[in-house]
């Protein structure tokens, strides 16, 4: 099973989690967080990410999602990745973590395919009715 590691501002990942928990009622395997604060310094931050990614890792790679590309999270994300074995996406959502977990037993290249999708298609207009 692919591991999921979010690496988000402030308090953000442990929220998507504490969510997903609730929608399916259990906490998910393999999954983590690291919660980045605007005092925190990134290369101090990469000892505790690698640590992160390994508590999350059985063996058939991790998933880093962050939630925006550029930023302090995503560029401490950009230097954890090994093609194939640990990638990564930004812009996480709700949507996009719950279609993660779905296909998280399936290989990196359709996970990584699916947390796209899910992304894009949590992106919904809600019309007054």
């Amino acid at each position: 099973m692919i591991g999921i590691l979010l690496i988000t501002h402030g308090t953000f990942g442990e929220s998507l989690i504490q969510n997903v928990c609730h929608v399916l009622n259990k906490r998910p395997p393999l999954i983590g967080q690291i919660g980045v604060a605007a005092q925190d310094d990134p290369l101090d931050m990469l000892p505790v990410a690698r640590l992160r990614l390994q508590e999350v890792d059985d063996g058939d790679g991790v998933l880093i999602m962050t939630d925006m590309l550029g930023a302090t999270p995503s560029n401490l994300g950009l230097k954890l990745l090994v093609p194939g074995r640990v990638e990564g996406v930004a812009g996480a959502s709700l949507p996009m973590l719950l279609r993660v977990l779905t296909y998280r037993k399936s290989s990196m290249e359709v996970l990584l395919q699916k947390a796209i999708s899910g992304g894009r298609d949590g992106v919904i207009y809600m019309p007054l009715l």
